[in-house]
């Protein structure tokens, strides 16, 4: 396998700025610490956080699932349910027509199981990504024609899809739209649309993932059939699993049905939830939302991307064990597969990269017929990440091209493309991540408007990451008594990152070392016992660190789990040298 190329030189990542939080107020901190039993510290980043009232405090540190609103607070859910229970009752066949991501495929999972429960007839149904594109459309109608379905209830699309709901209705078929994507324009004139982010919905909570409404409508379809709660509030592994799958905010809402789901999930009943963990390796291991992330979500991503997304429904839908475990093992073949293909076009793109002006643009806009189109949103990704500019990549096939793009923090990439409708076909998805569809032919001058509108919106200031600092602790104040009591500020994720402290005047208890391909192994001096630190990534600038006395260092403090072996660890996200003295 070819080494990705290292990045151009004409370009050079710019080391975080550092934006360390105003100290919090000490006699709201105080209060909680005597209220609530807390050592000072933990009250200090609650109060950080926004959380200075206790009983805020106490709901943030124990979120309970009668925090949950009502769904019957969101637009439309009443006649969706009506309309549902009269199909249920009549016998009508339901299409559940859903996306080709993670978010997609659990919520069509939830709804059709929903339904199936409560007696019904429901049909899962996914275009395929390549052959038919994204979102309600004609593959979408001719299924439903196909199918003899009476009603389509969309997951996690719909909400732009209006000349494929005007056909359906024009057919005498009923839609409902359960979607979050922000929407281009006026809703699809159609039954119902539950969308939260849609104008008029007075929902109080707007950063539901599309698997967060279904779950809502399917909790009121069931009550209102007289069902049994506990069976949806059992799907709640499916919500965590798509919410965190689509970096979904993990605050209100999202974060109480994560943190009750990632307990389901631990000890899920979901045959094919099942399958995918152990395949994945991680049978017996705690399910938390990094591993979600990291290692769960991209394997049914992957067969979405390269091959057929309702397989990854079939699989979650699973009620057979070796049913599953088959379908768990190609996914894991499709996921290899997909991580060579990603490496071969993020070399490619980082070549198109060499040839501009990176410091001159604000935004990057790259395209190529050589592009699987199932795959350039993750390069996207990676683009951002190394170039700390909105992306989007664009896989051009014949006289069209489809692209994926991704953000960074306080930029509305999907209010940008509004700027350049006029030169797309279509476009949708969210302030973080969105896709588009294109003439070819008008790649050049979208790549022009892309870069004029991020010029405008965006200052050289936030060209540069930032990396956010909770607190100002001493090296003495990092010990494993603070990392347990940490632990109840998950699940992090955006929305809710993981705690970071600048330890300002550190000391090392020994010489850096390199582990791995990049890490840099630290060893912190501390009263309390000396503690453990890893900076991944970092290796290169170990000889920084020859003639270093002090450092400040940020860090996160976690668990090192290995050979059996639990220890506290310091994650170091950046250092500095604080004064040129002896290393000991």
């Amino acid at each position: 396998m070819t080494a990705a190329p290292p990045l151009p030189r004409t370009f050079v990542r710019p080391r975080p700025t550092w934006v360390v939080a105003p100290p919090p107020d000490e006699v709201a901190a105080n209060r909680l610490a005597v209220e609530l039993h807390l050592p000072p510290v933990v009250c200090r980043l609650l109060v950080g956080r926004g959380y200075a009232d206790p009983e805020s405090a106490r709901r943030y540190l124990r979120p309970r699932l009668d925090q949950l609103h009502d769904p019957g607070l969101m637009l439309d859910l009443d006649r969706a349910v009506e309309r549902l229970a009269t199909a249920i009752g009549k016998g009508e066949t339901i299409l559940v027509h859903g996306d080709y991501d993670v978010d997609g495929m659990s919520s069509t999972a939830l709804l059709t199981r929903t339904i199936r429960m409560l007696g019904g007839t429901a049909i899962p149904f996914i275009p395929r990504r390549l052959d038919d594109g994204y979102d309600l459309g004609p593959a979408g109608v001719a299924a439903a024609a196909e199918t003899g379905a009476s009603v389509v209830l969309t997951a996690d699309c719909g909400t732009s899809a209006r000349a494929a709901i005007a056909e359906l209705c024009a057919r005498g078929i009923d839609v409902i739209v359960a979607d979050h994507h922000l929407p281009g324009g006026d809703v699809p004139s159609c039954l119902a649309v539950l969308n939260p982010r849609r104008v008029g919905c007075g929902y109080p909570d707007k950063d539901l993932a599309a698997v967060g409404v279904a779950f809502k409508l399917a909790l009121a379809l069931t009550r209102k059939l007289g069902g049994n709660d506990a069976a949806v509030f059992g799907m709640l592994d499916l919500v965590a699993l798509a919410t965190v799958a689509d970096i979904a905010p993990l605050r209100g809402e999202n974060r109480v049905m994560v943190r009750t789901g990632l307990r389901l999930l631990n000890a899920t009943r979901n045959i094919g939830l099942r399958a995918l963990i152990r395949a994945a390796g991680l049978e017996g291991k705690p399910l938390t939302a990094g591993r979600i992330g990291f290692v769960l979500a991209p394997r049914l991503n992957a067969v979405g991307r390269l091959d057929r997304a309702l397989r990854g429904v079939e699989l979650l839908l699973s009620e057979n064990e070796h049913e599953a475990n088959l379908i768990a093992r190609d996914l894991e073949e499709l996921n290899r597969e997909r991580q060579e293909i990603d490496r071969r076009t993020l070399v490619e793109a980082r070549q198109q990269l060499a040839q501009l002006d990176v410091e001159a643009m604000s935004g990057i806009v790259l395209a190529s017929d050589q592009w699987h189109a199932g795959v350039i949103g993750i390069v996207a990704s990676r683009v951002v990440e190394e170039y700390c500019r909105p992306a989007l990549l664009i896989s051009v096939q014949g006289a069209e091209g489809k692209g994926s793009g991704r953000s960074i923090p306080g930029f509305d990439l999907h209010g940008a493309l509004g700027e350049c409708s006029d030169l797309l076909i279509r476009y949708g998805g969210h302030r973080a991540a969105a896709g588009i569809t294109i003439a070819a032919d008008r790649i050049p001058e979208f790549a022009e408007r892309f870069n004029a509108v991020a010029a405008s919106r965006l200052t050289k200031a936030q060209l540069v990451p930032e990396l956010r600092i909770d607190l100002v602790l001493s090296a003495d104040e990092l010990h494993a008594e603070l990392e347990t009591l940490l632990r109840h500020f998950e699940p992090h994720g955006i929305g809710n990152p993981g705690p970071s402290f600048l330890v300002r005047g550190a000391r090392l208890a020994g010489p850096p070392r390199v582990v791995g391909s990049d890490g840099l192994k630290l060893r912190i001096a501390s009263a309390r016992g000396d503690v453990d630190a890893i900076g991944w990534g970092l290796a290169a600038r170990k000889p920084e660190l020859t003639d270093a006395g002090a450092l400040d260092l940020v860090v996160r403090l976690e668990r090192d789990e290995w050979n059996g072996v639990s220890r506290l660890q310091a994650r170091v996200l950046d250092f500095a040298v604080s004064a040129p003295l002896a290393l000991f």
